[in-house]
């Protein structure tokens, strides 16, 4: 225990802790200072004092303070305590939970440390010692319902659902039969629920379902209480009784997916993949005919049955479907329509369908065998659909057509421009799609959609300064451009960052890339405030399954791109270093062991000089900052604004390997992980590391060109290294040798014949010959001319489509860009290059990479707009992406 105070310091002390709990920080230290001028080494109150002064942003002071209380006063709780609080509050968990067993060891009862305890232990996963601390407070107190729920959940957490189970009959068995009073109907209902989940879980679907129905009444949420009861019904095979109680949840909500797939699994007419036989379909389109009779208004009931009708079904329901919603003139229309396309045949059909309404509403106004006049801008939204729709196709030049067509024809409408924006970004023609997402920027100025749209395009086209100044225009007033951070705008801070990586400017590319890194681990700390919160309110199921996204959280796509896109520029400054430190250690290694001494000396103090002014900047800016409680509302000054220190990492490798673990584990599906992982560990020549990712590869898609790169190049490397003369080397050796049989593509084969043979598989496909190509240079440079020639053989087949106006050829753009790079870096054949240029400038007119005859059309089109547009061409020169559009006024 700590040293024991008079009364009068008792009860300052007590109000320090007071002041604390209600943020009052300067009445706190005021407290404190006075029970410090007679008690100057009082442990306990110099701890507080700590803790409060790091609520008011004077870290340093406040561990300084808080260490010395403890130095004083090693046996209190308080104190171990309170130095947990401190480690906790700058998320450094692990020595948090250290401090809180320490101060159980001196108070093992002590309720407050074992609350806190817990709440770290689930917030690190520790299940089964939030298992046991949980155990401990219900032993502690067990008239407290959070503790009795605590205990339940973190059993469930840790494995253990039928332990839960019993822990929540044993609380409800401590409850009265008129249980619970009104104001807390809903937390009790809810706590019901979670228990029929949690048996639910364990498969005892008859005793879930018995306890639901017993349970009715007090189950307030009488819509989960439905889906919860048919889920537990299509599993017990009472699909009868499914069925009626999805036709109720039907007429609740009509437009819910989810209950015409359950209705479709109690009638026995579901499929996994979508596949159905005729007798299936004919069974479908009748139960859906029914359904729409009962409800005439859903869109959904009439969306669904697009998906499985084929032939004239199909065509009758996708006319009868489409021509409302281009009368209405919904935008979102093709959007709702686009995976139809995955069909091919269904897309020749609404190929066809869309050209007869225009060819109809062109010529009579009407639609087919109809009598009624359509509005004028039926006309205009079905020239907006057949655009998106050719550009779905890759018909660039008819979707380009038929857009200028509905612009000529209603020239207000924004969702016109945005769409020419992008089809011209698909085209290839990146400035001109900038600039068109900027017309349509100005038409409505207070449209963030548009904007951010916009602010994507100039991004896409390397436009940063000018994305930068659109950005902000929707951010707060002050320091607008490190409010998008604050925002967590991932979107926009990894698209910059590609941007500055295809710039080659790695410094600011790394220090996007970082900032969205750094927003998941934000999003893993904002889940430390709900293990408390749900406990007390008692939203259990949506808690549980909070903490099942968190543990997935690094799986998300925009955390993926960033690990990638940071991975990549370490790589890159690891094989390309920094030219000013090369500098520097080059004029250093001249001078003389005295002179570099000095030197360093001068460095260091430079940076300290540095430091320290920005310091006194950053109190100065935030002097006129401090609120009543003493709290500074000020932002750091960022003293790495270009990502300059970033890149001065001293083993880059070892940066982006921790990336690379993360991507390893949380998406081990992707094949972009393992190429990475294979050039990393090849350059830290990991020979076994590198051999793993090889096979993953091998795993995830065996005739992939990367796939094949990868296993050419690593058995080329490993048969140019000198024979192995360690013990470990030579197991290295052995393993490789007996793993080598275990792969198809080089069983009894040179490295030669695998790649001859992976061409013979693939001769028609343009990367799959880039990649032999290269693959043959890699093993014979003297064959050099016999790759070039190889991939510039290759021939962009057309692709046969019904009812498609002109031909599609099989090659995509950013396979082309890839080839023309490898005829460049790779191959360093200039030439090629430029006649491989030349080429693809005839398959891509518009593209600005290879220059097409057709690239930034928007010169040709003259706009200006009513609403106060500013000409964002002339007000950045120095961009020089826009410079074809200098006189052009929007």
């Amino acid at each position: 225990m700590g040293v024991s105070l008079p009364p009068r310091e008792a009860n300052l002390f007590k109000l320090i802790v007071k002041s604390y709990e209600t943020k009052q920080y300067k009445k706190g230290l005021k407290a404190a200072d006075a029970i410090l001028k007679k008690f100057p080494d009082h442990g306990e109150t110099l701890s507080m004092k700590g803790l409060t002064l790091n609520c008011m942003d004077r870290k340093s002071e406040a561990y300084e303070l808080v260490r010395q209380g403890l130095k004083n006063d090693l046996k209190s709780h308080v104190c171990w305590h309170v130095y947990g609080l401190l480690y906790r509050s700058h998320r450094e968990y692990r020595e948090a939970i250290k401090c809180y067993r320490n101060a159980l060891k001196i108070d093992p009862d002590n309720i407050e440390i074992l609350r806190d305890l817990s709440l770290l232990q689930a917030q690190m996963r520790d299940l089964t010692g939030f298992v046991e601390t949980r155990q401990q407070l219900l032993t502690l107190k067990s008239n407290h319902r959070m503790n009795w729920i605590g205990f339940a959940v973190a059993h469930h957490l840790n494995s253990s659902a039928s332990k839960a189970i019993e822990i929540l009959e044993a609380y409800e068995g401590t409850l009265e039969d008129d249980y619970p009073p009104e104001n807390e109907r809903c937390e009790h209902g809810e706590m019901l629920l979670y228990k029929i989940s949690l048996l639910e879980e364990c498969g005892l679907f008859q005793k879930a379902l018995e306890e639901l129905q017993k349970k009715e009444l007090k189950i307030v949420d009488k819509l989960a209480y439905k889906e919860q009861e048919v889920s537990l019904l299509v599993k017990l095979g009472r699909l009868e009784e499914g069925e009626k109680l999805y036709r109720t949840l039907l007429s609740m909500n009509p437009d819910n997916y989810r209950y015409y797939e359950g209705l479709q699994k109690c009638v026995g007419l579901y499929s996994e993949n979508g596949h159905f036989s005729p007798d299936e379909i004919d069974q479908l389109d009748a139960l859906y005919k029914t359904l729409e009779q009962q409800y005439k208004w859903s869109s959904a009931v009439k969306r669904i049955p697009l998906d499985f009708l084929q032939g004239d079904k199909f065509r009758e329901a996708a006319d009868s479907y489409i021509r409302p919603l281009l009368t209405k003139g919904v935008p979102s229309l093709f959007s709702d329509l686009s995976s139809l396309y995955n069909q091919p045949r269904k897309a020749d059909v609404l190929d066809q369908i869309i050209l007869e309404l225009e060819s109809s509403l062109k010529s009579t106004g009407q639609y087919p065998g109809r009598m009624e006049k359509e509005p004028p801008s039926t006309l205009m939204w079905t020239l907006f659909f057949l655009a998106q729709h050719y550009d779905r196709l890759g018909q660039y030049e008819i979707a380009l057509s038929k857009i200028d067509e509905a612009i000529c024809h209603t020239p207000t409408v924004i969702d016109l421009y945005s769409v020419k924006s992008r089809i011209l970004k698909h085209a290839g023609d990146l400035v001109a799609a900038a600039a068109f997402a900027d017309e349509a920027r100005c038409m409505d100025l207070a449209d963030r959609y548009v904007n951010s749209e916009c602010v994507k395009r100039m991004l896409q086209a390397d436009q940063v300064a000018l994305a930068e100044k659109t950005a902000v225009l929707f951010t707060k007033d002050g320091d607008q451009h490190n409010n998008l951070h604050d925002m967590q705008c991932m979107w926009y801070e990894l698209a910059s960052a590609e941007s500055y990586f295809r710039q080659g400017d790695l410094g600011l590319a790394l220090k996007k890339f970082l900032a969205v890194e750094k927003h998941y681990a934000d999003i893993t700390e904002d889940q430390f405030d709900f293990h408390s919160y749900c406990l007390r309110k008692m939203t259990l199921r949506p808690y549980v399954e909070m903490l099942k996204f968190q543990d997935q959280l690094h799986s998300h796509a925009y955390f993926h791109k960033a690990a990638v896109g940071a991975i990549r520029c370490y790589i890159k400054l690891h094989d390309f270093p920094s030219r000013s430190t090369a500098e520097e250690d080059d004029d250093m290694s001249k001078l003389l062991p005295s002179q570099k001494k000095k030197m360093r000396q001068k460095q260091r103090k430079a940076e300290a000089r540095a430091k320290k002014e920005a310091e006194i900047k950053n109190e100065e800016s935030s002097a006129g900052g401090v609120s009543k409680s003493g709290k500074r509302h000020a932002k750091p000054v960022d003293p790495d604004p270009r990502g300059e220190k970033l890149m001065q990492v001293e083993d880059p490798l070892l940066e982006a390997t921790k990336y690379l673990k993360l991507l390893q584990k949380n998406s081990p599906d992707s094949l972009e992980t393992h190429i990475l992982s294979f050039e990393l560990y090849m350059r830290k020549q990991k020979i076994l590391l590198a051999f793993q990712a090889v096979k993953q590869l091998l795993r995830l898609d065996t005739e992939h060109p990367d796939s094949h790169r990868c296993l050419i190049k690593f058995f080329n490397k490993v048969g140019s290294m000198n024979v192995p003369v360690t013990d470990s080397e030579k197991l290295v050796w052995s393993v490789l040798e007996a793993e080598r049989q275990t792969i198809s593509q080089l069983h009894g084969k040179s490295l030669f014949e695998t790649n001859n043979s992976f061409l013979e598989k693939h001769e028609d496909s343009l990367m799959h010959r880039a990649a032999f190509g290269e693959m043959l240079y890699v093993l014979d440079p003297n064959r050099r001319p016999e790759a070039v020639k190889l991939i510039e053989g290759s021939t962009n087949n057309l692709v046969p489509r019904n009812g498609v106006l002109g031909p599609i050829g099989e090659w995509k753009l950013k396979d082309c860009i890839a080839v023309h790079k490898l005829l460049g870096t790779v191959l360093v054949d200039e030439d090629a290059a430029l006649r491989w240029k030349e080429r693809c400038a005839k398959f891509f007119p518009y593209s600005t990479y290879f220059e097409g005859s057709r690239r930034s059309a928007f010169n040709q089109i003259g706009k200006s707009t009513e609403n106060g547009s500013s000409n964002h061409v002339e007000s950045t020169p120095s961009n020089g992406k826009l410079e074809a559009f200098k006189d052009l006024t929007i």
